[in-house]
């Protein structure tokens, strides 16, 4: 069976702990990496990965993800502003500093702004 890979996958995992008041999140973000490779998926995964396991016993194993477009930039601009990859402005990069002008504009919502307002340290 082949390996099915994405340009882009991402893994939600969220673990609750008794104590805190804010479920912790651990948003992971990995290029090239397909669902059989991480070993919690798959016991003959191709990488080691050690943490990933432990978070998926300990809290919750996320395992239907789907890709909002077929390459890195709208997919990346998707999952930071939840918005669909259409909405993407042409000619820049997602991150400021990465070869052009940023696609997200200074001061508009992104996960990481409004998990920051609920008190989250981002």
């Amino acid at each position: 069976m082949g390996l099915l890979r994405f340009c882009w996958m991402w893994l939600l995992t969220a673990v609750v702990l008794q104590a805190a008041d804010h479920p912790n999140i651990v948003l992971i973000l990995a290029d090239d990496f397909g669902y059989g490779d991480a070993t919690c998926y798959n016991s003959r995964g191709r990488v080691a990965t050690p943490h990933i396991d432990r978070l998926a016993r300990q809290g919750l194993r996320f395992t239907d993800a789907h890709s909002p477009a077929t390459v890195c930039t709208p997919t990346r601009y998707g999952l930071l502003t939840g918005q669909m990859p259409f909405r993407i402005p042409r000619g820049g990069t997602v991150f400021s500093g990465a070869g052009g002008p940023s696609l997200i504009a200074s001061g508009k919502p992104t996960v990481a702004s409004l998990l920051k307002q609920q008190g989250y340290a981002t």
